[in-house]
């Protein structure tokens, strides 16, 4: 029993850490370009040289991370569902 409150409370550390990370700072480096926005080359002479701009994060070098975003398809849903002033919207009838 101990060993499962332990793997649980370990678990909730880890999503609770991951939480605060999404909340204090929604954007990471880009995995690609590694936060450069271009993709490094090399010349002949092994110098190093800016390339293309990197299709991924087009060339920012940010890009949301996945609990941000989940959380912003969350709260949008949440919001478009709540939203009473949509046309149509009709409260329900007391009585």
């Amino acid at each position: 029993m101990t060993l499962i409150l332990l793997a649980s409370a370990c678990l909730l550390a880890v999503t609770l850490g991951y939480a605060s990370l999404c909340a204090g700072s929604p954007f990471g480096d880009c995995r690609k370009c590694r936060g450069m926005g271009r993709a490094l080359k090399t010349d002949r002479k092994g110098r190093p040289k800016p390339g293309k701009t990197c299709r991924r994060c087009k060339g920012h070098g940010k890009r949301i991370r996945v609990g941000r975003h989940l959380y912003n398809v969350w709260l949008r849903l949440y919001r478009d569902g709540t939203d009473t002033k949509q046309p149509g919207f009709k409260p329900a009838a007391k009585g």
